[in-house]
């Protein structure tokens, strides 16, 4: 990964950065922190939709019939199965589907994958607004988390876990965007950091 790195990010709308300029996601962040290390990283292909569950998002990844592999692939997704209230073992399932999907488009290479945990919108002001019971939400999305996580380590992948980072927006307000649900660009900036920093230690 030290010469050209092409980049597939797959999520939802944590992935495509909803609320907040292109160039603020944490995909093109990342991307921009592998530049600055002297790596020569193209601008990210992104299958991500604000709203996509697990199902949604293996539809989109079939209809764009991807040919080529990639050196880097991000998986983040989960927060809308969780939101609609979807079965956890159906999660599982589509999950780890999903991550071998993921590992394929890097060409087998389990080391060039990241999957990056759900964050807690438990702690959002959408939340708070939202007639729901605050603790359940963080307990549900942390069950969410123990499957993806199980999942990942299962295969050998490298877990990102952002969810103590999402949970600081609690005191922290500049990390959550202007429409109080998804995260502002500087805690994407968080997120980048910490996917950068895994890849460093590999190369």
């Amino acid at each position: 990964m030290a010469n050209s790195i092409s980049y597939l990010a797959l999520g939802d709308s944590y992935t495509i950065g909803e609320a907040v300029e292109e160039q603020y996601s944490f995909p093109y962040q990342l991307a921009e922190m592998l530049r600055s290390k002297e790596h020569k990283a193209a601008a990210p292909k992104i299958i991500a939709k604000t709203g996509w569950t697990t199902d949604e998002l293996k539809d989109a990844i079939q209809q764009e019939q991807i040919a080529e592999t990639f050196s880097l692939v991000t998986l983040l997704i989960g927060v809308n199965n969780q939101y609609r209230g979807y079965s956890q073992d159906t999660y599982r399932k589509e999950f780890a589907e999903l991550l071998e999907t993921a590992i394929s488009f890097a060409g087998g290479k389990k080391e060039n994958v990241y999957v990056v945990s759900i964050p807690d919108w438990g702690v959002t002001a959408f939340a708070k607004q939202s007639g729901r019971d605050l603790k359940t939400i963080s307990e549900e999305v942390d069950a969410f988390n123990q499957i993806n996580k199980q999942e990942t380590e299962a295969r050998n992948v490298t877990y990102i876990d952002i969810t103590p980072i999402s949970r600081q927006a609690h005191k922290k307000q500049s990390l959550i965007a202007n429409d109080g649900l998804h995260p502002s660009g500087k805690m994407y900036t968080e997120w980048a950091k910490l996917i950068a920093t895994a890849i460093a230690e590999k190369y």
